[in-house]
């Protein structure tokens, strides 16, 4: 029988959907000061690291938030500096904006740390040509995507369907996709520590991409 994650698979080469045997908890299109924050404090009480999906503008426009999340000990990923959709964007400009992401992540690292590995890459809305991802896969990027997306930026689902999404879906080496956006805030910051103590007690190791 053909799975689902097999399809996925063929039509999005260089992408990964699941990942191990563990479970890890991803946050796309931060840092800012309004929502990224309490994501940190939520994750730091139940002692989880999770990975950071940033928008290069918004590592830019808040540095020291930046700062938070890698203080706190957590991974930080490409999600391009203007969070492109790639089906609408040249390959050459798409190109130029991953690697801004990388200028601003260089210019804002807190003096002291040690370079962050950069080697892991989510396309916004999951939309990137095969030209792109054969691109970013021969720039020694892994390409994330999920099999988990809460939809927590839409105000039509409530924190009660998300938690049910995930209770369903979620298998070992699922990646669920959160949002420290502004859009998200109410309904993900509700929702991310009922997801966490139900994947705790479920015997679930939630981990960072990166470890």
């Amino acid at each position: 029988m053909v799975k689902l994650r097999d399809i996925w698979q063929t039509l999005y080469p260089y992408g990964v959907f699941r990942a191990g045997k563990d479970v890890y908890l991803t946050f796309d299109d931060g840092p800012i000061p309004e929502v990224t924050p309490k994501v940190l404090a939520i994750l730091d009480k139940y002692g989880i690291k999770a990975t950071f999906f940033m928008v290069g503008e918004n590592i830019d426009k808040h540095p020291e938030v930046f700062a938070q999340v890698l203080a706190a000990g957590h991974s930080i990923a490409n999600h391009t500096y203007n969070h492109l959709k790639g089906w609408k964007t040249s390959f050459g400009e798409y190109m130029a904006n991953v690697e801004k992401w990388e200028e601003a992540v260089s210019r804002n690292m807190p003096q002291g740390y040690p370079a962050p590995v950069l080697n892991r890459f989510r396309p916004p809305y999951g939309k990137a040509t095969l030209r792109q991802r054969r691109a970013l896969h021969k720039r020694g990027y892994r390409l994330i995507y999920w099999d988990i997306l809460t939809r927590d930026y839409d105000a039509s689902v409530t924190p009660k369907a998300m938690l049910q999404l995930i209770q369903r879906e979620t298998r070992p080496g699922s990646i669920i996709n959160f949002h420290d956006s502004l859009k998200s805030n109410e309904r993900m910051l509700e929702v991310l520590p009922q997801a966490i103590e139900w994947l705790q007690a479920q015997g679930y190791t939630l981990r960072t991409l990166n470890s």
